[in-house]
């Protein structure tokens, strides 16, 4: 399955968490559960405009959705993020 535009995450994030923001890079991430790959990919990061507790956001595909999530304790990189989403969908 291929990676959606750029434009896609922007839009995800505005509707998610109604922010403008900018795209600013992406990191290939691989998390592990038990010595098992849970999930791969890349995740893009974003800052973010006039949102009122967060200055970035970071977005991927996570089964076959775009996931957006802030950059708020606990989340502080874009693996926190990925283990953020799998957590909150009861992935293992």
């Amino acid at each position: 399955m291929s990676e959606p535009p750029t434009s896609g995450f922007l839009e995800a994030i505005q509707a998610t968490h109604g922010a403008k923001a900018r795209h600013t890079g992406q990191e290939h991430v691989e998390e592990h559960f038990e010595g098992e790959l849970v999930w791969e990919g890349h995740v893009h990061s974003f800052t973010l405009e006039d949102h009122p507790t967060a200055e970035l956001a970071y977005a991927f595909v996570m089964d076959g959705d775009i996931v957006c999530v802030l950059h708020e304790p606990p989340v502080d990189s874009p693996i926190a993020a990925v283990r953020a989403a799998i957590m909150a969908a009861g992935i293992q």
